[in-house]
Formats: C-alpha cells, sequence, structure tokens
C-alpha cells in the first residue's frame, strides 16, 4: 500500500507542476497574440488553479471510475468552502464587498443548487456539459464587461478578478506582461505543451492509486474522490488563499473560493461532461451534494453578516470539515 501512497503523491505532484507550467505557457502565448490582460486573467491565470481537478474528473470518468470523476468535483467545492476559507478567515477576517457578493455569491448558490437537482433526474452528459460550458462563458463574459466598464467606485472586484489576483499574488510568471507582445511563440508553446503532459500523466497516475488505495483500504472509490483526491486538487486554491490571507487580502481570498467553485461546477463538470459523460453515483446525490448546497448557504450566511467573516466562522467551518469526514468515512 505504500507504493500506491507514493504514486498517489506522485500524481498530485505532477498534476500541480503541470498546471502551473501549462498555464505560463499558455498566459506568454495570449500575451504575445495580443490578448487583453484582462481576458487573460479572468480566463487562463482564473482557471488555471482548476486544472488539476479538470484532468483528474476527465481521467477519471475515462477510465470508470464516476465515485472520483464527481467527488473529486463536490469534494473539492466542500473543501474550498469549509477547508480553505475557514482557514483563511482563522489566519485573517476576511471583508466582503456586498454588491460582488450579492452577484458572485448568487451564482456560485443557483450553479450548486442546479447541480444537486440535476443529479437526482439527469447524468452528467453532453447536454447538461454544453448547457454548463455555455453558462460558464456567460458568466466570464459578463464579468469581463462589468471589470472593463466600471468604476472600482461603482462596483467591487468580482470572484473571478480576485481569483486571478490572488493566483498572480502566489507566482508572479502568471500575471501577463505587455512588455511581452509580439515575441516568439516557440518557448512558450513548448512550455504549455510540456505542462499538459506532465498533467495528462499526473491525472492518470492519480486516478489509477486513487482506484488503487480504495481497494485495498477496502473504501469506496467515491469516498476517496470526495477527501483525498479532492483536497490533494485543491492544493492551489489552498496555497492562493492561504497566502492572500496572510498578506491581509482575505477579500481576495473569499474571491478566491467562490470563483473555484463557479469553475469546479461550469467547467470542470461541463468539460467532463462533454468528453467522457458520466451518471452521478446515488450516494453523492443523495448527501453529499446537498451538503455542497447547504455549506454553500451557510458560507453566504457569514459572509452577509456585517459583511465579513470572522475568526470564530472560520473556525466553525474548519469544524465542519471534520464532521463531514468523520460521516463519510468508514469506521
Amino acid at each position: 500500500m505504500s507504493t500506491t501512497i507514493l504514486l498517489l503523491i506522485a500524481g498530485l505532484v505532477l498534476l500541480v507542476l503541470g498546471g502551473d507550467l501549462l498555464v505560463r505557457g499558455a498566459v506568454k502565448v495570449a500575451t504575445r497574440l495580443g490578448v487583453s490582460p484582462l481576458v487573460i486573467g479572468l480566463t487562463l491565470v482564473g482557471f488555471g488553479t482548476s486544472t488539476p481537478e479538470l484532468v483528474t474528473s476527465v481521467q477519471a470518468s475515462l477510465a470508470g471510475a464516476p465515485g472520483i470523476a464527481i467527488g473529486n468535483i463536490v469534494g473539492s467545492n466542500i473543501a474550498n468552502i469549509l477547508l480553505i476559507l475557514g482557514i483563511s478567515a482563522v489566519i485573517a477576517p476576511i471583508a466582503v464587498d456586498a454588491r460582488a457578493l450579492r452577484r458572485d455569491g448568487v451564482v456560485a448558490l443557483g450553479v450548486a443548487v442546479l447541480f444537486a437537482a440535476l443529479a437526482f433526474v439527469w447524468p452528467l452528459d453532453r447536454l447538461v456539459g454544453a448547457v454548463f460550458v455555455a453558462g460558464l462563458a456567460v458568466y466570464i463574459w459578463t464579468a469581463f464587461r462589468q471589470e472593463k466598464s466600471a468604476a472600482p467606485a461603482e462596483i467591487g472586484h468580482g470572484a473571478l478578478y480576485d481569483k486571478a489576483v490572488a493566483t498572480e499574488g502566489v507566482d508572479e510568471a502568471l500575471a501577463p506582461d505587455p512588455a511581452e507582445r509580439g515575441g516568439s511563440l516557440v518557448w512558450p508553446l513548448l512550455l504549455a505543451i510540456a505542462g499538459l503532459a506532465l498533467v495528462v500523466g499526473g491525472g492518470k497516475l492519480l486516478v489509477d492509486a486513487a482506484v488503487e488505495l480504495a481497494r485495498s483500504i477496502g473504501v469506496s472509490e467515491t469516498v476517496i474522490g470526495l477527501t483525498i483526491v479532492a483536497v490533494g486538487t485543491s492544493m492551489p486554491e489552498l496555497v492562493t488563499s492561504v497566502v492572500a490571507a496572510i498578506r491581509r487580502q482575505a477579500d481576495v481570498a473569499f474571491g478566491n473560493v467562490i470563483g473555484s467553485n463557479i469553475y469546479n461546477i461550469l467547467g470542470i463538470g461541463g468539460v467532463t461532461g462533454l468528453v467522457a459523460p458520466v451518471t452521478i453515483p446515488d450516494e453523492i446525490a443523495r448527501f453529499d451534494l446537498p451538503v455542497m448546497v447547504g455549506v454553500t448557504v451557510l458560507m453566504l450566511l457569514f459572509a452577509y453578516t456585517a459583511r465579513r467573516i470572522v475568526r470564530w466562522e472560520g473556525a466553525a467551518l474548519i469544524a465542519g470539515y471534520g464532521a463531514y469526514l468523520y460521516l463519510i468515512w468508514p469506521a
């Protein structure tokens, strides 16, 4: 079993490293092609930290492991709120912009409810996948228009903008550099291709190791997907949110979590449905998806009270994650 755990860790490392290289290369390619820095931030940089979840869910679905594919999406969203946001709030109380909260919070809750409701009546097939991807495109386009046209005094930055800021705050190499416009595309393309190869290889390694681990310890693939895989692939979000909190940019940490959860459902769920349609496991539909909706509501309630998430609320979120693990992990 020790070999399986080492392979699982190696898969996670390759996923995170490959995702970073892929985004770096893609950002440089887009910059040299003259793409707007705002567009790059809302798409390539913002979505970049979700690459591990995307590849893992697609690989798991292709491998016939729906518990890992869907568990990774749902478990990541639950961990983002209870664990990552909780840790960030304990480090530094999170100030929440009311206008941005109304816009992005409603979207985050809406897509969570939609995903949970569809799970009872419809598989994650190509139709649902197409609707999710189209919804993400509309959301990104709306965010772009608002960020481009609104003055800071009129409206707070949205979740996607904050997610990009948090990511660039950890790795400045991901920030678009206008001075690079018109440069050679050879090196950035090679960097992106190398990152893609590492991500695909790491995803396969992680999924294979997760399936083997589940079999060896007698735990369902769904539980492994909801916990070990979900938390592992959420490491980029954890790092970016914690760094933002340490730098007293806790409001950015909140946007990072909201943006990640929207990306996970619409982007990762959508692409998974398009590439490798999958039926959502009954145990996830009955328990974990309602939990995801419930913790999203709890997060928004905390955020609306005094427009802050304070340390005791962060501690309560972390305790909630411990209770969730206790409930789903077999004795």
